[in-house]
């Protein structure tokens, strides 16, 4: 299966108001997580933390992760499987500070959500 990549204009926006050492280890733990892809999905699994929706999704599981980029940073994005195009969907909603997560969870999935550190 291949691999795509896809950034939210917020994500952007986000990476932007980095310093530019925050920016160089954000993309690069992008790009590390990214590299796994599709060969060792598992290890892609271990390094991130699955957003639990308070309100569930009717037995469904949520498909938004955090990635930590490091003690403060962390990446917000859903990995998708895609069967019908041979490929997976990485797709990078935001990139915040450990203490904005559940403002910037509720903003990309628009419900409540039970926070993992």
């Amino acid at each position: 299966m291949d691999l795509l990549i896809e950034s939210t204009k917020r994500f952007e926006k986000d990476l932007k108001k980095l310093s530019q050492d925050e920016r160089a280890i954000t993309v690069k733990a992008t790009n590390d997580c990214a590299a796994h892809f599709p060969n060792q999905t598992s290890s892609v699994y271990r390094r991130l933390r699955r957003i639990r929706l308070q309100s569930g999704l009717n037995g469904y599981d949520s498909s938004l992760y955090t990635l930590k980029v490091s003690q403060k940073l962390r990446v917000i994005l859903s990995v998708d499987e895609d069967p019908i195009f041979g490929q997976f969907v990485l797709t990078l909603f935001r990139v915040v500070q450990r203490d904005e997560l559940d403002a910037a969870y509720q903003s990309v999935a628009g419900v409540g959500c039970v926070t993992l550190r």
